[in-house]
């Protein structure tokens, strides 16, 4: 039955397609997976051709920064061999938040609590002569 689901599931908005997948693995290489479950593919015939198969949806702030070079041919390695490692003050990279609750909402905005701040006055606006 989960077979039967995830071929009717598969759309382009939802994951991998069943014609993406037989082309990533008829035609491609698999280099690598993220921490994220997104697998890396590079053509056999032309290195230059690089894509992603997604673990979950297709959103393109999944792909980690050093994946995203590689994707890019920013880098020619993999992110590990190529990119040094981690620094320990960087932030692990986050998805994009837009359009969730988890998105940022400056002061004043309909979308967060609380009374916009007053107009101090020290505004003119600004009139032809």
């Amino acid at each position: 039955m989960g077979l039967i689901r995830n071929f009717f599931r598969a759309t382009w908005w939802n994951g991998a397609t069943f014609g993406t997948a037989i082309f990533s693995h008829r035609h491609g290489s698999a280099v690598g997976k993220d921490d994220a479950g997104n697998s890396y593919f590079q053509h056999k015939r032309d290195p230059r051709r690089r894509w992603v198969m997604y673990a979950g949806n297709n959103d393109g702030s999944i792909v980690p920064p050093g994946w995203q070079a590689w994707l890019k041919s920013t880098i020619d390695d993999l992110p590990e061999r190529e990119l040094p490692p981690r620094r320990p003050f960087e932030q692990p990279a986050s998805i994009n938040q837009t359009g969730t609750f988890a998105a940022y909402r400056p002061g004043g905005s309909l979308g967060r609590d609380g009374v916009r701040p007053a107009a101090t006055g020290d505004y003119q606006a600004w009139t032809p002569e």
